[in-house]
């Protein structure tokens, strides 16, 4: 069957003060997205992770999950004071975290998004960005666990009726990440205490081959980790931060990056060659490469294999993002934050670099499902001035613009890569197409004003801007992108 008839759309979510909308992703048939639902009030908005379901907050202490197929709303939840809620992978539950002052009223529940019952409830003092969500799932769903005092405990994902089925315990374990696809290991970090450093060690989620880990690393000087496991989950990334750095050549501390894996073949740093922090990690959808951007401005970009050889050399420039399209063919590496936000992007199949373009003041930004379009946002609270969104190309040209006066999320609907496999015949017969660029009404802020003079003279960048500091950002001009209309070859 052709792709055409098998492949399913690109939508985006955009949220504003209004509530969220839901647009027909590109290819646009008339230059502008057409609208599947408009302005429903909330308060926040997430796909799950398979793009099945989606969960949306309202004001009013209500949960609505939307089936993605028809965005219908299939179920609502009235939760008094609910201060965050996941859903699973695949949608099929929701957890609630709500707030709690005695140990007797449990205020984590899980939900069972199709028929409304609770099936799970515990209590939680706290919730931090290494506790929540509280229970974890596997991409598939089979796999649930969750964190416990000195140990990590494995629920029956299909009863969830008993407290756990068995546990792993790791004394003072105070963060974990399980594998997701497949479900079948879990790394756990340990703090430093009294004099013994911190650790990451690897583990089986077999019961049987519990007890010793797999893998194991050590770090002094360790504040924070970032754990990063790759598709196929045969190998872990470690991000090790820490507040100080004792050559004093970064007031934010330093960081190492550290690569383990499974079978025990490697432990240890991966051979990064220039000196200064790790700004952003990335594992290819195969799994079977990762991206890394490294060391003090101007930045380094390397792609590395499963053994920590270098593959490619990406260059040096101001940047601190890296982003791999879903197919595993395409790299965007770009500058953001405190950046001018250059962009640059390269086909790693082919080893070359297909083009560079600018992405200024650039919050949040992603490959569609595809892999054939990059989507940048600049949004509240971040930035308060020149919010919209840019969608280009794959080879950096510039393919649709739109300015909002307020602009909280922008986000494509989640779809498995698999499912494009023939996406490439269906843009080749996409036609000619103009940029379009729409604005709100009213005056636009100094620095649009000042971004579009600069674009009718100001050609694509053909290198690397140099770095300019934080200081200097709002001097920087955007560069403008003229169309062109593209084959996305796989």
């Amino acid at each position: 069957m052709a792709a055409s008839e098998t492949a399913p759309p690109l939508d985006i979510l955009v949220r504003g003060p209004e509530g969220f909308s839901l647009w027909n992703g590109p290819p646009f048939s008339n230059g502008q997205p057409g609208i599947k639902l408009e302005n429903i009030s909330c308060t926040s908005t997430k796909f799950s992770e398979d793009g099945s379901r989606l969960m949306v907050m309202k004001s009013d202490s209500v949960i609505s999950i939307y089936d993605c197929s028809s965005y219908r709303e299939i179920r609502s939840f009235q939760i008094p004071n609910v201060a965050a809620a996941a859903l699973s992978p695949r949608g099929t539950y929701v957890q609630t975290f709500q707030k709690s002052s005695t140990p007797q009223e449990k205020n984590v529940i899980l939900w069972n998004t199709e028929t409304g019952d609770p099936v799970y409830q515990q209590f939680q003092k706290n919730m931090t960005k290494a506790t929540w969500p509280s229970i974890r799932f596997s991409s598939d769903e089979a796999v649930a666990c969750r964190l416990a005092t000195n140990e990590i405990q494995f629920l029956d994902a299909g009863d969830f009726s008993k407290p756990f089925i068995y546990r792993l315990r790791v004394p003072g374990v105070a963060a974990f990440e399980l594998s997701k696809a497949p479900g079948s290991h879990v790394a756990a970090f340990v703090p430093e205490s009294k004099g013994i450093p911190a650790s990451v060690q690897i583990f089986s989620c077999a019961k049987a081959v519990q007890s010793q880990p797999l893998a194991r690393r050590s770090f002094f000087r360790c504040s924070s980790v970032q754990l990063n496991w790759n598709n196929g989950s045969t190998g872990l990334l470690v991000v090790v931060q820490s507040d100080v750095d004792k050559t004093n050549q970064s007031y934010y501390g330093e960081s190492k990056l550290n690569y383990l894996t499974t079978d025990g073949t490697h432990e240890g740093l991966v051979p990064l060659r220039k000196e200064g922090p790790v700004h952003d990690v990335q594992w290819s959808y195969s799994g079977s490469e990762f991206a890394v951007v490294y060391g003090f401005m101007p930045s380094k970009a390397t792609v590395f294999d499963k053994k920590c050889n270098p593959l490619l050399e990406l260059g040096m420039g101001p940047y601190n993002t890296i982003r791999w399209n879903p197919k595993g063919k395409f790299l965007c590496l770009a500058g953001f934050g405190n950046l001018p936000g250059d962009m640059a992007f390269w086909d790693y199949v082919e080893k070359k670099q297909l083009g560079t373009t600018r992405a200024e003041l650039s919050v949040t930004s992603e490959w569609s499902p595809d892999g054939c379009y990059f989507m940048t946002a600049t949004t509240a609270p971040r930035l308060q001035v020149d919010n919209g969104i840019k969608i280009f190309h794959h080879n950096g040209s510039l393919f649709f613009k739109k300015m909002f006066d307020k602009l909280y999320q922008a986000d494509w609907k989640p779809e498995s890569p698999d499912r494009f496999g023939d996406i490439a015949e269906l843009v080749k017969s996409i036609g000619s197409l103009n940029v379009v660029e729409t604005k709100p009404q009213g005056d636009r802020s100094k620095i649009s004003q000042t971004s579009a003079k600069a674009s009718a003279s100001n050609p694509p960048a053909q290198k690397p801007a140099a770095y300019r500091p934080p200081h200097a950002k709002s001097a920087a001009a955007v560069q403008a992108q003229f169309i062109l209309t593209n084959a996305c070859p796989y």
